[in-house]
């Protein structure tokens, strides 16, 4: 097709290759109406681009439901510097592409392997990637091309998709859209495939009815006579244009002699393009060599050296113009022509679609196939092939078990609207007490994957009662779901609220060998329902089971999250490092970016109780672009929050509090309402303005059986009673938050508590107390609450007129807070050392504050020994882009070396 005009976008891809060729990749989306000139455009610098290699996909529309079928057409040139990947990566690309068996690979770790294998052949000369028709990209392949091209920032790589709209896997990357023609262009393009002079108003009126689309104005005109063209009779109507340009495909098909037309018909119904293939199926239904020269004659197909299309459009015309019998027929053929050893699923795929009427033998053989795509983590494609067995599946009961298998493969493929439909014609159907126990299990986690509020627990504890006579350990797991759910609920709870899911889970039938998990939720109901006295003991069971290295797993990818965040709610701040720290080193390791943001958003508070802002800073970044690469949006709110809220930046915290109130209360997520309430006291004890802190430290404590946000409030609410004369209010507080340090024991619990009781106490009582914090929190990384206890301790020394005293306790507290980036309490601090008559000098940026998240994080583990390609598995990134970031740490840190660097940091 001629190009005419088209600059901007010219100039947009011409962009994108020099940054290529000079480091700097990215991508970019083309997209626009069908035949608008998407795929010429892209012609023109892959012509240009001789310096890069170049590599091509394109989506098929009857591909669409096999998993990574159009990545794995990308990667083929280059699949041999597979070799260089690390091994996860590596095994998960060969499974994924079906080169070796194993368990299915999460999607992400293969979309991590392709990022890796792009850097790779770019290396040496550049990479150029084209991808056409993204539109019809299936579902993984989508996810992991957009995954890869968020990440080309320092990239000798430049991917360009072209596509009819811009799709969910590629929103938010940089996009042109391409518009139709000019009138001047049109007139032109028009005139140059006319044959002979045309009537200047026919002529204009083909401009107009066409809408500037090239390939209508290229195609249309063929499909006219010349006395249609003289005198203006079938032009187009007005339609949307790319049913014109089908119309007029479809009256070109069906000109052409029957078994021209039935061949055309075969080569649509058979999107790989074999052409052994398409003339095996021909011959099966009688077929001969002639029909292609006929078929080709019309200029819309060739059949050498392979079956390929003028345009997609052609096929998608043909097949649907076809009538039901001809594409049964075909259908047919082709999964007679089909080696059932080499292509079992696309012969099952043909089989099912010339089906007419329910066939067991073709359902099962999808079952089979749905199998097979699920170990190489096709989830979508699983979930097509069962519906369909579902759909022709003669015996009820089999029906409903396979629309309930297609409902689970379709909520692991992220599709929830689709399971909840499957969902529905399963339970029409004859379900036996285990299968519809699944089906309430799953209907209830798709409650809490989509919307974590109030109506996922009701539904997960009565599946969690109706499995119990089934399925004992299953039966536990989801009662420890329903658990977790109700956590989430907290205040904002239905009828179904933590108290009692833990009342229930502590009646269920015990098992007699217990699990790790079935620790965790002993322990976890036991605090809820009986506090901490009784709960703590049965919990810090559970988190040393989980901090074993030989744990199975799956058990520890699935609960490890929840164990370190249980650690918080007694005072266990090593498990919670140490749990923490394992769960997102395995989730990394296994590809698990969609649980990524909710794991480092639990980890966010190990780093602010430790005082360091820069790698929670960095945790939530992390979290924020996983969440964009997987689609979810935004991360979790909770570390964001208390960063804010910490580092004293008022306006930031304000406009999250905005935020997080509109999304918490919309989803029914009270765990969040809680958090939001527990930050602003922290906020406000930190600006001394203690009324407002004290107002929203009481309503973030006052729903009773709500842990962990709520026992952090108590301390802010002791505090803030304390210096707004509520004295009766803080002796209470301290009450309650004596029976959780009481019985966690260990030097934060002791420490917080002595701080908090010096608070409260009166005359010589209190300098004890005062010392007995500040000496058991010393030795610990607890260096926030040693910085408050160094704070209230000077300022009650100050106000006992012991200024000398006072000055050595408000200067350390002032310099850790300036060292933390604590603005709030760091003013705090210097306002009260002001006031023993010592000048708090100005303190000058900590050497990790010259760096950006980014640049700490990858300098932090390379600084522990990590390789680059470790550090990129462990981030998600390319090792190109970590050599990026330590090059300007380097520089930034004036070392030359890690040895250096490791010595800097420390």
């Amino acid at each position: 097709m001629q190009l005419l005009g088209r600059e901007r976008e010219r100039a947009a891809l011409e962009r994108m290759v020099e940054a290529a060729r000079d480091g700097y990749g990215g991508a970019l989306v083309v997209h626009g109406e069908p035949g608008v000139g998407k795929t010429a455009l892209l012609e023109e610098p892959v012509e240009k681009a001789t310096t890069l290699r170049i590599v091509r996909s394109a989506g098929i529309e009857g591909e669409m439901e096999l998993p990574f079928a159009a990545v794995q057409q990308l990667c083929a040139p280059i699949l041999a510097l597979a070799e260089r990947l690390p091994r996860p990566q590596r095994d998960a690309l060969d499974i994924a592409f079906g080169l070796s068996p194993g368990p299915a690979p999460n999607a992400f770790l293969v979309a991590l392997a392709v990022l890796g294998l792009l850097s790779e052949a770019a290396r040496e000369r550049g990479l150029f990637c084209v991808i056409d028709d993204a539109q019809w990209l299936d579902r993984a392949s989508a996810q992991a091309l957009g995954f890869a091209a968020r990440r080309l920032a320092v990239e000798r790589i430049a991917i360009v998709f072209a596509a009819r709209d811009m799709g969910q896997a590629l929103r938010g990357l940089p996009e042109v859209h391409v518009e139709p023609l000019g009138h001047r262009d049109a007139r032109a393009l028009l005139e140059s495939v006319l044959s002979a002079p045309l009537d200047d108003k026919v002529l204009e009126r083909l401009v107009v009815e066409t809408r500037g689309n090239p390939l209508a104005l290229v195609e249309l005109p063929r499909d006219l006579t010349s006395s249609q063209l003289a005198g203006g009779f079938g032009v187009l109507a007005a339609a949307p244009m790319h049913a014109g340009i089908e119309e007029s495909f479809q009256r070109r098909v069906a000109a052409l002699p029957r078994d021209a037309r039935l061949l055309v018909l075969i080569a649509a119904s058979e999107p790989t393009g074999d052409a052994s293939l398409v003339w095996r199926a021909a011959e099966r239904l009688g077929i001969s060599e002639s029909a292609a020269f006929a078929a080709e004659s019309s200029g819309l197909i060739a059949f050498r050296p392979g079956v390929a299309f003028r345009h997609p459009l052609v096929r998608s015309a043909v097949y649907r113009a076809a009538g039901a019998d001809e594409r049964t027929a075909v259908h047919q053929a082709l999964a007679d022509a089909t080696d059932p050893d080499t292509d079992p699923d696309r012969r099952a795929w043909h089989r099912a679609q010339a089906a007419v009427m329910p066939d067991e033998d073709v359902a099962a053989d999808l079952e089979r196939s749905a199998a097979r795509a699920q170990a190489r983590g096709g989830f979508a494609a699983a979930a097509a092939f069962l519906e369909r067995s579902a759909e022709l599946t003669v015996e009820p009961a089999t029906r409903a078990g396979r629309a309930l298998a297609a409902a689970q493969a379709k909520h692991q493929a992220g599709a929830s609207d689709d399971a909840v439909a499957l969902l529905d014609q399963a339970e029409v159907a004859p379900l036996d007490d285990f299968q519809r126990a699944q089906a309430e299990v799953l209907r209830a986690r798709i409650a809490f994957a989509t919307n974590r509020g109030s109506g996922a627990p009701p539904l997960l504890l009565a599946a969690a009662r109706r499995l119990e006579p089934l399925d004992a350990p299953l039966a536990r797991e989801t009662y420890l779901d329903a658990l977790t759910a109700a956590l989430f609920t907290g205040r904002l709870a239905g009828a179904v609220d933590t108290r009692q899911v833990a009342a229930a889970a502590l009646a269920a039938p015990q098992v007699s060998d217990p699990r790790p998990v079935d620790r965790l939720l002993d322990g976890l109901a036991t605090l809820i329902a009986h506090g901490p006295a009784a709960g703590t003991p049965p919990l810090r069971q559970a988190l040393a089971a989980f901090a074993r290295r030989d744990l199975e797993p799956a058990e520890a990818l699935r609960w490890r999250w929840l164990a370190g965040r249980a650690a918080g709610f007694i005072w266990d701040y090593k498990g919670w490092d140490l749990l923490t720290a394992h769960h997102i080193r395995a989730a990394r390791e296994a590809g698990l970016l969609a649980e990524l943001p909710l794991a480092l958003n639990t980890r966010v508070g190990v780093h602010l109780f430790a005082g360091e802002t820069k790698a929670a800073a960095a945790l939530i970044e992390e979290a924020d672009a996983l969440a964009r690469a997987t689609g979810n949006g935004i991360a979790p709110l909770y570390g964001a929050l208390g960063l804010a809220a910490h580092r004293g930046h008022e306006a930031e915290l304000a406009r999250l509090v905005r935020a997080g109130n509109e999304d918490f209360l919309a989803r029914g997520e009270g765990l969040g309402v809680t958090a939001m309430n527990w930050v602003v006291a922290v906020l406000n004890n930190g600006l001394g303005r203690y009324d407002d802190s004290f107002k929203a430290a009481v309503e973030a404590t006052r729903i009773p059986g709500e842990v962990w946000f709520s026992l952090f409030a108590l301390v802010e609410l002791i505090e803030a009673a304390c210096r707004s004369g509520r004295r009766d209010e803080g002796a209470r507080a301290i009450e309650e938050l004596r029976r959780s340090t009481t019985a966690g024991g260990t030097p934060w619990a002791l420490g917080v508590e002595a701080r908090s009781r010096a608070l409260l106490a009166e005359g010589d009582a209190a300098e004890p107390l005062y010392r007995e914090a500040i000496e058991r929190l010393q030795p610990t990384r607890l260096r926030l609450d040693l910085a408050r206890a160094h704070l209230v301790y000077g300022e009650w020394l100050r106000r006992e007129a012991r200024r000398i005293d006072a000055r050595s306790e408000l200067r350390a507290a002032y310099e850790l807070f300036s060292d933390f980036g604590m603005e709030a309490f760091a003013e705090r601090s210097r306002i009260e050392l002001e006031a023993t008559g010592e000048h708090a000098r100005k303190r000058t940026s900590a050497t990790l504050d010259q760096l950006t998240a980014q640049e700490a994080q990858v300098s932090r583990l390379a600084a522990e020994g990590n390789t680059n390609r470790e550090i990129a598995a462990q981030l998600f990134i390319s090792p190109s882009t970590v050599e990026y970031h330590l090059r300007k740490a380097f520089r930034k840190l004036d070392v030359t070396s890690r040895t250096q660097l490791a010595k800097t940091l420390r």
